[in-house]
């Protein structure tokens, strides 16, 4: 026996170190898996229904794949970044034009979204079951949620998985977290820089966590990890800066304009809208397209829980720390103190005590509440919260971001050694929740059928215009690009109104090849305004017109 070495006897049994709890793990990936598949679903199933706005980042996607055009813009505007299109590009070079290849990134970007928002909820502090819940919540799809998610009509689907992003950066760049500090500031940096770029929606996030950076890291920030920061900013917002730079625009006033906020809307109304309608549209607790009474009893309860949440992060943000328990230091050799940076110390010195991390995941949580709070009064402040609610009501989709912070007063509720009236109450809202989203998923899911059915008319009207060897046309604004993504280009179509003057169309380029075919056709849908304007030109002499009728379409064919 060697001297000093204590031996167990034989026989002895070690003390087993307990398992981590699986179970919650478990469920939270099956539901995260539902929650991908029963979307995958849709999109099998060509929902939700896809339009001309999302066609026109189709075709920006296809000259992206074919080296013919790169935009910076949705085409048609100087605002709004084209992401989506170079993420589907790879896949339209390889399928040619197709909806499903599409929106493939999109769905892509959800599950990313899901595994984000698990890791945040669990770095912020929540234990394995509250971070199941929110899984769970953001796993259900009603309406509209699957249409933000999805469709790649512009910046929606970005915005949830990077602004979750930045705060689980922003969390483990406050509290210390060891390793790869400079790579972490750089992605900060470029996620901010690319959703500047894409949609300027998420700046109450970026704001948020960057005043957080600053408050926390400010000598970091002196150093090397702000030059870092900066140049990985600017080269994610550089598409929108050297646009910028090269044609005078502004996106940021072009955003301002195009959300109507010198538009007529009263203040009444856009207090209904913005804040009884919009909160249960634009977190997925109405049905498609209009909110029962009693699915509003969100926008009750959502100022309440901001509220409680806010002060719940403050409390915890200004608690005092406990006495931390000395140690004696470890010295570093003078070659390795010389050379620690200063992003180093930074993480030593956070490390050391657990508060800091406490903390750090407080003031998190409350950038996250305010940013909501800052996302909901901007679109209180627009037009289109009064004119458009139902649909405009997209603008809030980034409130999901904030799920964990806003869900934290109903976890503390819940949890052993408060009152029965307390965890009584929250769960009550739990289930509240959980029972109104999963209904208006399920209605959701009903109206999938009509929206097949559709898309196959519309596959039916490409190929007709097909075998009538149609390859220019005129249309409704809805139609005239859905239409020409859906042909892969081989039938250009120009917008004009119900009354047959031009429209408004996004790629000029389309409108000068359909002016220059005298043969031009004429497509509108079954019963449309439009089809009955163009009904008052059929007749059998030369110029008139001649109609050909498919599954809910006409299509106009001048004689010649």
């Amino acid at each position: 026996m060697t001297a000093g070495v204590r031996q167990e006897p034989r026989g002895a049994v070690r003390p087993r170190t307990p398992r981590r709890p699986r179970l919650p793990v478990l469920l939270a990936l099956l539901v995260g898996v539902a929650g991908v598949g029963y979307r995958l679903a849709l999109l099998l199933a060509d929902a939700p229904p896809t339009n001309s706005d999302e066609a026109t980042m189709g075709l920006a996607a296809l000259h992206i794949a074919r080296g013919q055009d790169f935009p910076v813009w949705f085409y048609g505007q100087a605002y709004m970044g084209t992401l989506e299109a170079y993420l589907a590009a790879p896949l339209l070079a390889l399928t040619g034009p197709s909806v499903l290849a599409l929106r493939l990134p999109t769905l892509a970007l959800y599950a990313l979204f899901l595994l984000l928002v698990w890791r945040l909820t669990r770095r912020l502090g929540g234990d394995r079951w509250f971070a199941l819940l929110v899984v769970g919540l953001l796993a259900l799809g009603s309406d509209r949620i699957v249409k933000n998610q999805l469709i790649a009509g512009g910046g929606y689907p970005e915005l949830n998985p990077a602004g979750v992003a930045l705060a689980l950066l922003t969390l483990d760049l406050c509290a210390g977290r060891p390793g790869a500090r400079l790579p972490r500031w750089a992605a900060w940096g470029l996620i901010s820089g690319l959703m500047l770029w894409v949609d300027p929606l998420l700046l109450p996030y970026i704001g948020g966590t960057g005043a957080v950076l600053v408050a926390w890291r400010r000598r970091e920030l002196a150093g090397r990890a702000g030059v870092v920061a900066l140049a990985a900013t600017l080269l994610g917002a550089a598409p929108m800066l050297l646009d910028s730079l090269r044609h005078g625009r502004n996106p940021f006033a072009a955003v301002l304009s195009a959300s109507g906020g010198d538009a007529a809307a009263g203040w009444g109304e856009r207090l209904h809208g913005g804040l009884v309608l919009g909160p249960p549209l634009g977190m997925g607790f109405c049905s498609p397209g209009h909110c029962a009474t009693w699915q509003l009893w969100w926008a009750v309860a959502l100022p309440v829980l901001l509220l409680l949440a806010g002060l719940s992060a403050w409390r915890a943000l200004h608690a005092p720390a406990p006495a931390a328990t000395s140690s004696p230091p470890h010295p570093l050799p003078p070659s390795a103190s010389a050379s620690a940076s200063a992003s180093a110390s930074a993480s030593a010195s956070a490390s050391a005590h657990p508060a800091v991390g406490r903390r750090a995941a407080a003031a998190v949580r409350l950038a996250l509440l305010v940013g909501a709070v800052a996302v909901l009064g901007a679109y209180v402040a627009s037009s289109a919260a009064g004119r458009t609610p139902v649909e405009s009501a997209r603008y809030l989709s980034c409130l999901a971001i904030a799920t964990p912070a806003l869900l934290w007063p109903l976890r503390a509720a819940t949890r052993a050694g408060r009152r029965a009236a307390a965890r009584g109450t929250a769960a009550a809202v739990l289930a509240a929740m959980l029972g109104t989203a999963a209904f208006a998923t399920a209605t959701a899911t009903g109206a999938v059928p009509a929206t097949h059915a559709e898309a196959d008319r519309h596959r039916a009207l490409v190929d007709t215009l097909d075998g009538l060897g149609v390859r220019h046309a005129r249309a409704g604004y809805w139609t005239c690009n859905r239409l020409t993504f859906a042909s892969g280009e081989d039938v250009v179509c120009a917008v004009v109104d119900d009354e047959l003057r031009p429209g408004f169309d996004r790629y000029p380029a389309y409108r000068r090849a359909v002016e220059a075919d005298p043969r031009a056709a004429w497509v509108a849908s079954d019963g449309s305004p439009l089809a009955a304007r163009l009904d008052q030109r059929l007749g059998p002499d030369p110029g008139e017109l001649d109609v050909v009728t498919v599954q809910g379409w006409r299509v106009y064919l001048p004689r010649g």
